[in-house]
């Protein structure tokens, strides 16, 4: 048993190997061996390979059938009587001799391939196991610890020491790491590889933001609230529509909690990231209406076969309907799948006719005239509702442009 022990112990770095069941360890151990043995002493042979993993051991045996003297038809599976009672004298025909195989006749040559057959089947179960596993595992939050940047891309290990990819575009914009720093990101993809699956994790996708919030909701985990749909600017903004299955359960109440106690966490993981929280509906007025928040939409125009919509608003409403950049109106429409126009309602306190933008042509340039269309200003007086700061902020022109807008259109009214 001491020579079987010195073989085992040349391949004793298997015995720690992470991710891998003992028993499966065990099969591959003794189905490498066996093949070895077989090609030495004939694939009919019949072999027996028994491994102790926890005393590093390995022993071959080679079990032989007695037949009678010249009587031998296939000398891999039988052993003539003489021979068999050299070994032991009770022996009779008929009986199963089981011989020890010493591990001298693996010469140095063997042991290094089967060092490398080894090394090939377990490394192939362990992509096999870390595959399923994390295949199963996508759509959730995973645990791990920074291990290396680079090119912003972050690489990380879970709790069982298995690597994951973040790539950078993946990462939120004020996300910051470093070595060692505990992270959460949720799992999106599995791709194999030759040597190793590719574990690839995001922290932008709107699945993160859906299993934080089933984390942190206790409604939302036990079924009495869902998720009807998330869209996000990530790091900056995102809209989620709840629905809640018990009408004594104010959605959106329930998402923040008593002073914001619930969404804080969140926020925090996020990065203070913009959470508008809409009460999801049936009724497409209502929900785009509340998917606008926090504007105040005065009256809708909806068109559903086309899936378009307008939204009227009054004049100091609009900065909050389109939002910054245009994120509030671009989410509110991914959110319901309708494409959303904002638009001016007249002010109580303008009188007067109103006059279409596309009338002053003469005087402003056509592609001006796009851009306050672009901004919800389709006539001269939604144009005049809105301050001279508002306007710079909000369509990006010069001062000077402005002020001419302003003039021409002023001096049309007063005429």
């Amino acid at each position: 048993m001491s020579e079987n022990l010195n073989l085992i112990s040349t391949f004793s770095e298997f015995k720690e190997f992470k991710n891998i069941e003992r028993e499966s360890l065990m099969r591959i151990l003794e189905e490498t061996f066996k093949q070895m043995l077989l090609k030495k002493h004939g694939m009919q042979a019949n072999i027996n390979v028994i491994v102790n993993i926890d005393r590093g051991e390995v022993e071959f045996q080679r079990c032989r059938e007695i037949v009678e003297d010249g009587k031998i038809t296939n000398p891999q599976t039988q052993i003539q009587l003489s021979d068999a009672i050299k070994i032991e004298p009770d022996f009779e025909i008929g009986e199963e001799v089981t011989e020890e195989i010493s591990y001298r006749e693996f010469d140095r040559r063997d042991i290094l391939n089967l060092r490398q057959i080894l090394q090939g089947k377990i490394t192939d179960y362990q992509k096999d196991v870390i595959y399923q596993k994390y295949n199963e595992k996508i759509g959730e939050i995973i645990k791990g610890t920074v291990v290396q940047i680079y090119r912003r891309d972050i690489n990380f290990v879970d709790e069982e020491g298995i690597e994951v990819l973040l790539p950078h575009d993946e990462t939120l914009p004020n996300d910051f790491y470093r070595k060692g720093d505990p992270i959460r990101a949720v799992v999106v993809r599995v791709e194999p590889r030759a040597s190793s699956s590719l574990i690839v994790a995001s922290r932008t996708s709107p699945l993160f933001l859906e299993r934080l919030m089933e984390e942190d909701i206790p409604e939302i985990y036990d079924g009495l609230m869902s998720i009807k749909n998330i869209v996000r600017i990530p790091g900056i903004r995102a809209k989620v529509a709840v629905e809640t299955f018990d009408d004594r359960i104010d959605p959106v109440g329930a998402c923040i909690g008593m002073r914001g106690t619930r969404i804080q966490g969140i926020l925090k993981e996020l990065h203070d990231e913009n959470i508008d929280i809409i009460p999801y509906s049936t009724n497409i007025r209502k929900y785009i209406k509340k998917a606008l928040n926090p504007a105040k939409v005065s009256s809708l125009e909806i068109d559903e076969e086309n899936k378009h919509a307008t939204a009227y608003v009054e004049a100091k409403q609009i900065s909050f309907a389109v939002g910054k950049d245009g994120w509030n109106i671009k989410l509110a429409g991914k959110l319901t799948g309708y494409d959303i126009d904002v638009q001016c309602v007249k002010s109580d306190a303008v009188e007067g006719e109103d006059v279409e933008l596309k009338e002053f042509s003469d005087e402003i340039d056509p592609w001006i005239i796009e851009v306050l269309k672009g901004i919800g200003c389709d006539t001269g007086r939604s144009v005049l509702e809105l301050s001279r700061e508002e306007l710079i902020k909000r369509t990006d022109l010069e001062d000077e442009t402005v002020d001419e807008i302003i003039r021409v259109i002023q001096k049309e009214f007063e005429e």
